[in-house]
C-alpha cells in the first residue's frame, strides 16, 4: 500500500488519464495475494471468492480511484507526506512486533522441548545409575572375603544416589507435564491472543491512513466528493474483529492434549513409581523441600505484580480504541507483550517451585519444619579445601563450592542437596575451626570404612631408584622404574613381584588406590630383572666366565649401581669388573661384568693393579657352600637389594655426571603443600622444587623426581621454575 500511494503520487502528476491504469494494475496485484493476506498461505479450508473485509474494502477504494480523472500537484505531495510515510514507519513496527512473536513462538517451544530433553536425560542417568548398582551387586558376589566389606558398601552408597536419582526424575516428570500443560492452555494462547491484538491493532491503523486519505481526497478534489464519501461510508465496516474470524475460520483443527508422562522403571532394575523415603534420602528431599519453599513466597508476588502490570496495560489499550486515550496503541501492544513475556518467566519459575513442594510433601511430609538447615553461600575456594560431607578435595579450574555462613561448614555444590540439617548455629572462628576438624575426622572415617581398609594397613614399600641423584641427568631416565610398578589399579609393586618367585619370600604388596581414579600406565620391568647374572657367584667375586686375562685392566666397585638409561649396565657394590674403554673426560667409563657390558660413572669404580699373566682356578672358586652358581643371582632387584636401598646403611655414591648429549633439566615447584595418599606419590611442601619427568597428559597428574624416586603428584599443583 505504500508504494501504492507513492507511485500514485507520481502518477498525479501526469493527469487522469494514468489513473485508470493505476487502479487496474492493483487490481490485478489484489487478485493474486487475496487469499494469501485473507487465509494465509496454507488454509485447510479454501475460501474459494471470499476475501478478507480489509480486502473488500481496499476493493472500494480502488474502483473509487478509477471514476477519479483529475490530480493535482498539491494532492501528490499531500500523498507523500500524510500517507506513504506513515504507512513505512508503521509498517516496519509490525514487522518488528511480528518477529518478536514469531521468536517468542519458538522460544516456548524450545523450551518445551528444553524440558522433554532433560527428563528423558534424567530417564538416562537414572537407568545408568540402576545399571551400576546392579554392577556393585553382581561385585559382591564376585569378590573375595577380604573384599566384601568394601564391596557391599560401594552398593550401598550407589543404592543411595541411585535413590536421589529416582526422586530427581519423579520430580522432574511432575514439573515437566505441569510445564506442558501451561504451554499448551496459556503460553500458546496467550501469544495467538497477542497476535490476533497485533493483527487487529494493524488494521485499525490502517483504517486510520484511509480515513485521512479520504479526508485528503475530499479537500482537494471537490469533483470528487461523492465518490470519497462512498469510500469513507464503507471504510468503518471493515472491523479489525472481522479479518481474525476469517483467517480462523478458515485455519482451525481439532485438536487434544498430549499424554501425561509416567514413570518408567529402568529394565535393569525392578521398582515402582514411589518416592524413595529411607533417612538419606529424606535428607535429600528436605534439602530440596526447604530451597524451593525459600523461593516460593517470593515468586508468588512477583507474578502477582507481572501479572496486574499485564491488566493494566490492557485496560490503557481499550481505552484507546475507545478514544479515551491518545497515547500511541502500538507502543502499547509492545508493553502488553514485553509484561507478558516477564510474566512468563516468573511464573514458570513458580510453576516448578510448587510442583517440588506438593511433591515431596505429599510423599514424606514437611520436612523442612524445625530442620536446623545450614545457611549455604555460593562460594569460589582461593586455597586447597576438603569437603566437610565426603571428605574430597573441591577440585576444578573455579573450585567452586558453598560455605554455611553460620557454621563454616564446606562442601561440593553436587553435595549441597545431601548435607544434613545439623547446623548448630552461628559459631566463633574457633568454634568453627574445631568444628571443621571433627567433620574433617568423621569424613574421612567415613571414606577409609568404605574403603575398606586404612592407611596404617599399608606397607612400606622398598624404594627402587638409587639415591643421591639430585640435579643429575641420569634421573630423568629413573622414570621407568617408577612407572614400572604401577598397575591399572593403582597399585604399586615391589621390583621382586615382577620378577620370579626366589625362596617363597617375596609377599604382593598393596598400596592405597590414588586419589581421582587416576589412570596408571602397564609397564613391563626391564628384561634384566628376569636374569640371574651368572657372572657372580652371590659374594661379589667373579665366576670362571669373569677370569683376568693378559693385559686386561681390572677396577672394582666402590658403590652399587643402577642402570638407568640406555648403554649402561647395574653392578654391585665390591664387584670387580673389567675395564674396556676408560674414562673420556666425560665421567662415564665402559666395563665389562661377566657376559654384561656398558656404562658406569668413573666415579663409582676404582682401578686396580694389574694381575699375573695366570690365576689358579682355586682364587674363582667355582661354588659356594657346595651349590652350584646358577643357585645364587646377582640381580640388583633381588629381595635383599631392594629392602637395602630403603635403609640408612646402604652406600651412597656420589653425583653422576649427564652423559653427552642429554636434555637439559626442568624443574617445577610446589604451591600447595600436599600429603601422598599412595606409595606412588610424592608428599609437597610449599616452595619444594622437583625435576619433572612428564607433565600432565590430560588425567590431571605430572611425574616429578626427588631424592632418586620418579612418583607423581596432582598437576595443578606445581608450577614451572624458569
Amino acid at each position: 500500500m505504500q508504494q501504492f500511494y507513492r507511485e500514485r503520487s507520481a502518477i498525479e502528476k501526469e493527469y487522469s488519464a494514468k489513473l485508470s491504469a493505476l487502479a487496474k494494475k492493483y487490481f490485478e496485484k489484489k487478485a493474486k495475494k487475496s487469499s494469501s493476506l485473507s487465509v494465509g498461505d496454507t488454509p485447510r479450508v479454501t475460501p474459494g471468492s471470499l476475501e478478507s473485509a480489509s480486502m473488500t474494502t481496499w476493493s472500494v477504494q480502488l474502483n473509487t480511484l478509477e471514476s477519479r480523472a483529475a490530480e493535482h500537484d498539491r494532492f501528490s505531495a499531500q500523498l507523500l507526506s500524510n500517507l506513504a510515510e506513515p504507512l513505512k514507519t508503521l509498517g516496519a513496527r509490525y514487522e518488528e512486533l511480528r518477529k518478536h512473536h514469531a521468536e517468542y513462538a519458538a522460544k516456548l517451544e524450545k523450551e518445551r522441548d528444553s524440558s522433554y530433553a532433560e527428563l528423558k536425560k534424567t530417564k538416562g542417568r537414572y537407568d545408568s545409575v540402576c545399571q551400576e548398582v546392579e554392577n556393585r551387586r553382581k561385585k559382591i558376589d564376585s569378590s573375595f572375603d577380604h573384599g566384601k566389606t568394601k564391596a557391599q558398601n560401594a552398593y550401598q552408597q550407589q543404592q543411595s544416589d541411585m535413590r536421589n536419582v529416582k526422586n530427581t526424575y519423579l520430580i522432574n516428570i511432575n514439573v515437566t507435564n505441569k510445564q506442558k500443560e501451561r504451554y499448551y492452555h496459556e503460553y500458546v494462547p496467550d501469544l495467538l491472543d497477542s497476535l490476533q491484538d497485533l493483527s487487529e491493532t494493524r488494521v485499525s491503523q490502517l483504517n486510520s491512513i484511509w480515513l485521512q486519505a479520504a479526508q485528503i481526497e475530499t479537500s482537494t478534489l471537490a469533483r470528487s466528493t461523492d465518490y470519497l464519501n462512498h469510500l469513507s461510508s464503507e471504510i468503518p465496516r471493515n472491523k479489525p474483529v472481522l479479518d481474525s474470524m476469517m483467517f480462523v475460520r478458515h485455519n482451525a483443527s481439532n485438536w487434544q492434549d498430549p499424554p501425561d508422562f509416567t514413570f518408567e522403571p529402568s529394565p535393569v532394575w525392578l521398582d515402582d513409581g514411589s518416592m524413595a523415603v529411607d533417612e538419606i534420602s529424606k535428607t535429600f528431599l528436605r534439602n530440596i523441600l526447604t530451597k524451593s519453599k525459600g523461593q516460593l513466597g517470593e515468586l508468588r508476588r512477583d507474578v502477582d505484580a507481572k501479572r496486574r502490570e499485564v491488566e493494566a496495560a490492557k485496560r490503557v489499550r481499550q481505552n484507546i480504541r475507545d478514544g479515551k486515550d491518545k497515547r500511541d496503541e502500538v507502543e502499547v501492544v509492545r508493553a502488553i507483550f514485553y509484561n507478558q513475556e516477564n510474566l512468563h518467566e516468573v511464573e514458570r519459575k513458580k510453576v516448578t517451585a510448587e510442583v517440588e513442594v506438593s511433591t515431596i510433601t505429599t510423599a514424606v511430609g514437611d520436612l523442612s519444619i524445625g530442620a536446623p538447615n545450614h545457611n549455604f553461600k555460593s562460594q569460589t575456594f582461593k586455597i586447597p579445601t576438603n569437603c566437610d560431607l565426603c571428605g574430597e578435595r573441591i577440585w576444578g579450574l573455579s573450585a567452586k563450592g558453598f560455605d554455611c555462613r553460620d557454621c563454616g561448614f564446606t562442601c561440593h555444590s553436587k553435595c549441597e542437596m545431601k548435607v544434613p540439617p545439623d547446623c548448630p548455629g552461628e559459631q566463633s572462628r574457633d568454634d568453627k575451626k574445631k568444628l571443621k576438624a571433627e567433620r574433617q575426622a568423621a569424613a574421612n572415617a567415613g571414606t577409609s570404612g568404605t574403603n575398606g581398609a586404612s592407611a596404617d594397613a599399608v606397607p612400606e614399600m622398598p624404594r627402587m631408584s638409587r639415591t643421591d641423584t639430585a640435579n643429575s641427568m641420569n634421573t630423568l631416565s629413573s622414570g621407568y622404574a617408577a612407572s614400572a610398578n604401577r598397575s591399572v589399579s593403582g597399585t604399586t609393586r615391589s621390583p621382586e613381584e615382577s620378577g620370579p618367585n626366589r625362596g617363597g619370600t617375596i609377599k604382593s604388596v598393596m598400596s592405597k588406590p590414588s586419589i581421582m581414579g587416576k589412570k596408571n600406565r602397564i609397564v613391563a620391568p626391564p628384561p634384566t630383572q628376569y636374569i640371574s647374572d651368572s657372572s657372580a657367584n652371590g659374594n661379589g667375586h667373579a665366576s670362571n666366565g669373569d677370569l683376568p686375562r693378559t693385559g686386561e685392566q681390572r677396577g672394582r666397585m666402590l658403590y652399587p649401581y643402577q642402570r638407568n638409561g640406555e648403554g649402561e649396565i647395574s653392578v654391585e657394590d665390591g664387584r670387580e669388573v673389567v675395564i674396556v674403554e676408560p674414562d673420556d673426560g666425560s665421567g662415564w667409563t665402559r666395563v665389562r661384568s661377566g657376559s654384561s657390558e656398558g656404562l658406569v660413572p668413573a666415579a663409582y669404580l676404582s682401578v686396580l693393579p694389574s694381575t699375573p699373566t695366570s690365576t689358579s682356578a682355586s682364587t674363582y672358586p667355582a661354588t659356594f657352600n657346595g651349590r652350584p652358581n646358577s643357585a645364587y643371582s646377582a640381580s640388583t632387584v633381588s629381595l635383599a637389594g631392594s629392602l637395602s636401598s630403603s635403609t640408612g646403611g646402604k652406600k651412597k655414591g656420589p653425583a653422576v655426571a649427564p652423559k653427552r648429549g642429554a636434555k637439559k633439566l626442568k624443574y617445577v615447584e610446589a604451591m600447595y603443600e600436599y600429603a601422598a595418599r599412595s606409595e606412588a606419590e610424592h608428599s609437597m611442601l610449599e616452595g619444594e622444587r622437583f625435576v619433572l619427568i612428564k607433565g600432565d597428559e590430560g588425567d590431571g597428574w605430572a611425574e616429578v623426581e626427588k631424592g632418586g624416586l620418579v612418583k607423581s603428584v596432582p598437576a595443578n599443583y606445581v608450577q614451572d621454575v624458569a
